[in-house]
């Protein structure tokens, strides 16, 4: 071992164990071990920044752009209604869900076809009562399974097909993933439907208002005559700050038939006014005491909120990218940059109602919020979250709808025929797409998601890095020294569980980058078609479903499912064994040794 391979090898190791422990982003760990890498002369400065021109970097935008574009038209909101008519028998209503989920992720990103769906999955489970947590779980793992189908179902495929061309010169096309992505999907989706379903651990409920108790943490005050409120000219951002050193919170003020949500902090308090409280009863009792308040009943406050003129509730769930993750709502001012106040929080099925300016936020929180009707969708946006409320269908967008479908299949049926290469396919379509103002220009960028485009950014010239200075040839000679006698379909297999192994620890874009040139390099080192083991590592690197978080997708459904972290694997074992004896022989059959 050189001295360059050793450096090497302990970023690595860097990587990986920060990359598991999850303290920092993993777009930051990975521009870490980048510039580490350049330090010791490893990464060429003059290719520091190669990976961000990268085609599969590029392809990644692209479609992401495409993906917000069909999203924003609402192109794919018309298959909505076939849900809910089957929604009061099981084993219909999952089998839709699960197959709109596989058949979306097949050409947008999967992320975004399970947030367009987990609302009316949600509600319409809710609706035959059935708990949310039967359905989600099977809905975010066909959103996965859709995603292995094509080149652009998932970024796995699109690095593979990348490398691939850096090797030989040659891609793999937009299908040549589907004769094995597509019998993997149909064998998982087929056992999740045939008793999979059945495994998944129910909860009580955990999505919907019922889920946060609000009667017994948000109260409604009415200001007293002779209240030193009143007397003492206290506004509404005084008023808030003394309520928060109490351990208490302003939510909203009602003056007659308008109502404050939250209250402008200039705005005065006058007698008669109502004040929406939260806190415990006997902190709101004996703050309502002290300053002549009248503390009306609880009982009525849901209603009261789903109901009110002007303002509203909203549920939402935290995405990976949202600017709350990490942070306590005390940090973000939530309030003041958000014009909404925070109610509650629910994490795996609990809800937290306390103490939550000091509540940090994880991916996969449910939030609720209130505030004022025509400011929610803009805050929820600027929030980057999912809400859980299905959208109504609107007719205004027909033509951009129909304008983005012709638009988007047009790209795929030429990239399809080998036409165009996918880059200036997908390319032309985002500029049509802004053209036609089916996605606005100033929204161009907003369906990017900026941290797995830096991680690629940075991943790439790493992994040029480690074949340059052979470091992959160490490795694929420390696998084969204890693989290399066993037959070509067991280290083909073996190849596959490790795959899906790292995967289920780390992102699945950062493990494709790592086992494509290992992989590659063993089926050279034995003689084999390196197709075959290409193709087993995409496959691998996308099916990450023992835990929460080897996939945005788990992470997102672990608040409104109520799911806890050991919760995936009751499932997504057997699914992953099922997938491995279902790909072994499908890649020995249809790309030969």
């Amino acid at each position: 071992m050189t001295f360059d391979q050793g450096v090497l090898l302990a970023i690595l190791v860097a990587l990986l164990g920060l990359l598991v422990w999850g303290r920092w982003r993993y777009d930051i760990v990975a521009l870490g071990a980048l510039f580490t890498a350049s330090l010791f002369g490893l990464v060429p400065q003059a290719e520091l920044f190669s990976g961000f021109g990268s085609p599969a970097t590029i392809t990644v935008v692209l479609v992401l752009i495409v993906s917000y574009g069909l999203t924003k038209s609402g192109a794919v909101d018309y298959v909505i209604p076939l849900i809910e008519p089957v929604s009061d028998r099981p084993f219909l209503h999952i089998a839709v869900l699960t197959f709109l989920a596989a058949i979306l992720s097949m050409f947008m990103n999967n992320v975004g076809a399970l947030a367009l769906l987990m609302p009316v999955a949600i509600q319409s489970a809710s609706k035959a009562g059935r708990p949310p947590a039967a359905v989600l779980m099977p809905l975010s793992f066909g959103s996965i399974l859709g995603g292995l189908v094509t080149l652009i179902g998932t970024p796995p495929n699109i690095l593979i097909a990348s490398f691939r061309q850096e090797m030989t010169g040659e891609a793999f096309s937009m299908f040549d993933f589907a004769p094995v992505g597509g019998g993997v999907a149909l064998f998982g989706i087929a056992f999740m439907l045939l008793g999979g379903w059945h495994l998944v651990k129910v909860r009580k409920n955990s999505a919907g208002l019922d889920l946060f108790d609000i009667e017994e943490y948000l109260f409604e005050t009415k200001v007293g005559e002779g209240s030193e409120l009143v007397e003492k000219k206290f506004r509404a951002g005084k008023l808030k700050d003394m309520l928060v050193e109490q351990k208490m919170d302003l939510i909203a003020m009602i003056r007659g038939k308008e109502e404050f949500a939250p209250p402008d902090r200039r705005r005065g308090v006058r007698e008669g006014d109502y004040l929406m409280i939260q806190g415990s009863h006997d902190d709101v009792q004996e703050f309502a005491k002290t300053y002549s308040l009248t503390m009306h009943t609880a009982l009525n406050q849901q209603n009261e909120l789903q109901h009110a003129a002007n303002t509203t509730l909203a549920e939402v769930v935290v995405s990976a990218n949202s600017p709350l993750v990490g942070k306590t709502p005390k940090e973000k001012r939530f309030n003041r940059n958000y014009d909404v106040s925070l109610l509650a929080v629910s994490r795996s099925g609990v809800p937290h109602q306390s103490r939550l300016r000091e509540f940090m936020i994880k991916t996969g929180d449910v939030l609720l919020l209130h505030g004022e009707s025509d400011v929610m969708d803009d805050s929820i946006v600027k929030m980057a979250c999912y809400p859980l409320a299905k959208r109504e269908l609107s007719t205004k967008d027909k033509t951009k709808a129909f304008h983005a479908l012709l638009i988007f299949l047009s790209a795929i049926v030429v990239t399809a025929f080998g036409l165009l290469p996918i880059q200036l396919a997908l390319g032309i379509a985002t500029v049509a797409m802004a053209v036609t103002q089916i996605v606005p220009v100033r929204e161009f960028y907003d369906g990017v998601d900026w941290p797995v485009v830096i991680l690629l950014g940075a991943m790439i010239p790493l992994g040029g890095a480690l074949q340059q200075t052979g470091t992959t040839d160490l490795l694929v000679a420390g696998i084969l020294s204890v693989v290399g006698d066993l037959s070509p379909a067991v280290i083909l297999a073996v190849i596959l569980i490790i795959t899906m192994t790292v995967s289920d620890v780390l992102n699945n874009a950062a493990t494709a980058i790592l086992m494509a040139p290992i992989s590659y390099n063993i089926a050279n080192s034995l003689g084999h078609n390196p197709d075959a083991f290409l193709m087993a590592v995409a496959v691998g690197a996308s099916c990450a479903f023992l835990t929460p978080i080897g996939h945005q997708n788990n992470a997102l459904i672990m608040g409104p499912g109520g799911y806890r972290f050991g919760d995936y694997w009751r499932m997504g074992l057997p699914l992953e064994i099922i997938i491995v004896t279902v790909a072994i022989p499908l890649l020995l059959l249809l790309w030969p040794l």
